[in-house]
């Protein structure tokens, strides 16, 4: 503490309430606002500190090398976890999982003698690695981690192997001075395109939303976690099975506000999809996010997309990993782009949709990252 701050904090502690009772009010008012001003500058310095240290790590993070691992990780034993904007443990992972030797990582954070404050990093960076094709099994400590690692973390839930169709799963480029390329899967493309004739029927399904609030959160689990500007989701029983070539039409009629202003000759373009193809696009979602934040980074953006893929298929509620797998496979999957109020389309924007394996049911998540 500076000698000025000491002497603000004797004059607030032994001046302020005399004076204040002999009537001196102005002395208070004065008091106040030397407190102000130097609260302005303390805050001015902190933030001035988090930026530095921000970049400060992010430059051995990003920098490839045993030796600038080794300094980070000693940073971080001796004055961390720091958890600040740009320095938390979601980010640093994602950055080491990018930049270092998956070999040196498993040494220097994972094969420890002592206990210490890095759980956090270790639980993001296994799955960043994992994502990234790292084979766990080729390194003992990373092996040993889903044995060791906290129970009740939100990511112990998740396989500790990479699936068949999260082999594609994209990621930033990153550079020290923040820049990054890269970004949300959202291209529909030409492939397996099932675009109804058009002029298509402005009549609505007689059909309800029943996604219960719960089922609705899972939904959008991915855009909610990559900050997107607008996200919103729909669930509809249907009254017999439906076969999945059916849907394509079914989509535009349904009841919900992102198709409610869709013309009978505007644009609605709708494509069947593969599972691996649903991935990427709730993933990036997720763990880059899009212009309102960084997104959750792969970990918790990982977590997010098996959220939202869980609730789109209709697992059940505790269903593990493997049932919600199960029920992912077995739904049919669609992904569409259309021209209505609701979507923008001027940076990202898409709609999934998934019958589910009795196709009794499909689930709609739309998102948009214009708000």
């Amino acid at each position: 503490m500076s000698d000025d701050a000491r002497e603000l904090e004797r004059l607030v502690r032994e001046e302020a309430e005399p004076r204040a009772r002999r009537g001196d009010m102005a002395y208070a008012r004065e008091l106040g606002g030397r407190l102000a001003r130097g609260l302005d500058a303390a805050a001015e310095q902190v933030r001035t500190y988090q930026r530095g240290l921000a970049r400060v790590m992010r430059t051995l993070a990003l920098t490839p090398g045993r030796d600038s691992l080794v300094q980070l990780i000693g940073l971080l034993d001796e004055y961390g976890p720091f958890g600040r904007a740009g320095t938390d443990a979601r980010l640093l992972a994602s950055l080491l999982a990018e930049a270092q030797r998956p070999a040196d990582l498993a040494e220097l954070l994972y094969d420890r003698s002592e206990r210490d404050k890095l759980d956090e990093l270790r639980a993001c960076l296994f799955h960043e690695l994992l994502l990234r094709g790292v084979d766990p099994e080729e390194f003992r400590p990373l092996r040993r981690w889903p044995v060791v690692r906290p129970p009740w973390h939100t990511l112990s839930w998740l396989p500790s192997d990479l699936r068949p169709f999260e082999a594609d799963s994209p990621f930033p480029s990153r550079s020290v001075d923040g820049g990054e390329s890269g970004g949300v899967r959202t291209g529909l493309g030409t492939a397996g395109r099932l675009d109804p004739p058009t002029p298509r029927t402005t009549e609505r399904a007689a059909l309800r939303d029943i996604a219960t609030a719960t089922v609705h959160e899972g939904i959008v689990a991915a855009p909610s976690a990559g900050d997107f500007g607008h996200y919103d989701a729909w669930v509809f029983a249907l009254d017999t099975p439906t076969d999945p070539a059916v849907v394509p039409e079914l989509l535009p009629t349904l009841p919900m506000a992102c198709v409610a202003d869709l013309g009978p000759t505007a644009r609605f373009e709708v494509a069947r999809r593969d599972l691996a193809d649903i991935w990427p696009v709730l993933f990036s979602t997720a763990s880059m996010g899009g212009v309102y934040g960084p997104g959750a980074q792969g970990a918790f953006g990982r977590r997010a997309a098996w959220w939202s893929l869980a609730a789109l298929a209709g697992a059940p509620a505790d269903a593990d990993a493997a049932e919600v797998e199960h029920h992912a496979r077995e739904s049919a999957w669609f992904h569409f782009e259309c021209d209505t109020a609701w979507f923008h389309n001027e940076i990202y924007d898409y709609g999934l949709a998934a019958l589910s394996p009795d196709r009794l049911r499909v689930a709609v998540l739309a998102a948009t990252d214009t708000d």
